[in-house]
């Protein structure tokens, strides 16, 4: 059934509002069953991840007057964005799902800081760790010089006990 001009412009609204997002992930979605996609919506839901499904014509419409630079990637298939305030959670749990879902789900490509990236291009983004998981790593870099003195006191100081004894 077609879509009527008022929906059209409706959609078309919600889409250039969607392109103002710093990060944008083109995702394609084929053969996934419902309950697989209701599972994903909801794991999105829960990551401030938001998933829109619409029409390529109109994707392609709206990033046309979006002063997005670069080219926009080929949209193959049926076609979802995914986008959310922070700039890699889209990319990310859509990565996660492409490799649950191997074949149902794929990257076609994306916005990143106001560029149009390729699928590579968004799938390395999307291994990159979260602010969770790096804050992590920093204080343990910043914690192993510091261990490494402890231990060597320790050390020390232990010789320095044995020899006493």
């Amino acid at each position: 059934m077609p879509i009527t001009k008022a929906k059209k412009k409706e959609i078309l609204d919600r889409l250039q509002g969607i392109t103002k997002k710093e990060s944008v992930v083109f995702v394609n979605f084929k053969g996934l069953p419902v309950t697989d996609t209701s599972a994903m919506r909801s794991v999105l839901r829960d990551s401030d991840v938001s998933y829109f499904v619409t029409k390529k014509t109109l994707v392609k419409k709206a990033f046309e007057t979006s002063g997005v630079e670069g080219e926009l990637p080929v949209m193959e298939g049926e076609l979802a964005l995914a986008y959310a305030d922070d700039l890699i959670a889209p990319a990310r749990e859509i990565f996660k799902f492409q490799k649950k879902f191997s074949g149902n789900i794929k990257i076609l490509g994306g916005t990143f800081e106001g560029k149009f990236l390729n699928k590579s291009e968004m799938e390395e983004i999307a291994q990159i760790p979260s602010e969770h998981m790096l804050r992590g790593m920093f204080v343990n870099v910043i914690n192993s010089p510091i261990q490494g003195i402890v231990m060597l006191l320790k050390a020390y100081a232990d010789k320095k006990v044995a020899t006493q004894s």
